[in-house]
């Protein structure tokens, strides 16, 4: 039977460092965050990629190749991809590549319930978040236009993708935060009363 293994973004990312040397897990902390890949790879865990480690080395993916052992540091432990896990990783890297992933982020479920809200008070926090994704923009902006650490465009490419869906976003709720303001969107709570989903006959009364 094909062996299957449990897939994600921090797993890809150990592949990726270990397909480049052998390293133990506090070097790749430090290259995550060298690099700016903690804009797409939550490592704000500290034990995150320890446990992600151990899971890769469970299905034999990753193997100890030594322990280092230095009165300056603790005892670090280094790891290297095994055979198996250099067949896995260009697979999973091509299947992340082509096959978008239903990620169940939490803005859109907040957005399926925006009516739960007085109209007010939603365009309230549209206007809060517009002005965090404005900054944010900003931000990602000058890390590609930085001329005193520019890079090849190849390695700032998931800053430009973020980038980009960001600005959508933005333009998206301003438009909504717009609709909102203007009354072309509200509701009222008898408004809504027309599409509340009848009590089931066997539901005790409330």
């Amino acid at each position: 039977m094909k062996q299957t293994y449990r897939r994600s973004s921090l797993a890809l990312t150990v592949l990726a460092l270990l397909y480049e040397a052998p390293m133990h897990a506090y070097r790749m902390q430090q290259l995550i965050k060298e690099r700016g890949k903690d804009e797409v790879v939550n490592v704000r865990q500290r034990t995150s990629i320890y446990q992600t480690i151990e899971r890769l080395e469970r299905d034999g993916l990753v193997a100890v190749r030594e322990t280092l052992r230095d009165e300056k540091w603790p005892e670090r432990t280094v790891y290297e991809l095994t055979a198996e896990g250099r067949r896995v990783f260009p697979l999973w890297l091509r299947d992340m590549l082509a096959t978008p992933l239903a990620e169940f982020p939490e803005f859109p479920v907040a957005i399926a319930f925006l009516p739960l809200l007085a109209p007010d008070d939603a365009r309230r926090q549209l206007e809060r978040r517009a002005a965090v994704l404005r900054d944010e923009i900003a931000r990602l902006a000058a890390q590609l236009h930085d001329p005193g650490h520019a890079l090849p465009r190849l390695f700032m490419l998931e800053t430009e993708y973020l980038h980009a869906t960001l600005g959508t976003e933005l333009e998206w709720v301003r438009g909504l935060i717009a609709d909102l303001r203007s009354g072309a969107l509200t509701w009222s709570d008898e408004w809504l009363q027309q599409f509340k989903q009848p009590p089931e006959a066997n539901d005790p009364p409330p």
